[in-house]
């Protein structure tokens, strides 16, 4: 499986980002995907994920109610729309595909896509 993170930018404190994550390889369909992020000197945490048809999703503390994850099959395309950023949002962020029921440990993630640098500036 590739994935294909893209739609980082540097946006003002309150400001919106939507990524999107482009995989393929394998049925998109089968995977269950999610969103990682990695600030400088920090370790990789998990942000957001999806099950497999994206009738259920799951958010990290930090983000919930202002990040809101998706996916269309049919466009083989994950999203993550960012709302109401902020400083502490900065990081690189990464998608990632699990074969089977998600588990948001990065060491239990199959794929990872290249990351997308998102820059909130207070």
């Amino acid at each position: 499986v590739q994935l294909q993170a893209s739609g980082g930018g540097l946006v003002q404190a309150g400001g919106s980002l939507r990524l999107s994550c482009a995989a393929s390889g394998r049925a998109f369909g089968s995977l269950e995907m999610g969103w990682f992020r990695q600030a400088p000197g920090k370790e990789r945490e998990f942000v957001a994920a999806i099950n497999w048809n994206g009738a259920s999703t799951y958010y990290s503390d930090s983000v919930k109610g202002r990040f809101t994850i998706s996916r269309d099959n049919a466009r083989n395309t994950m999203y993550l729309q960012m709302n109401s950023l902020k400083p502490e949002d900065t990081a690189v962020y990464y998608c990632a595909a699990r074969i089977g029921l998600w588990k948001p440990s990065p060491s239990d993630i199959d794929y990872w896509g290249k990351g997308t640098q998102v820059t909130v500036s207070s």
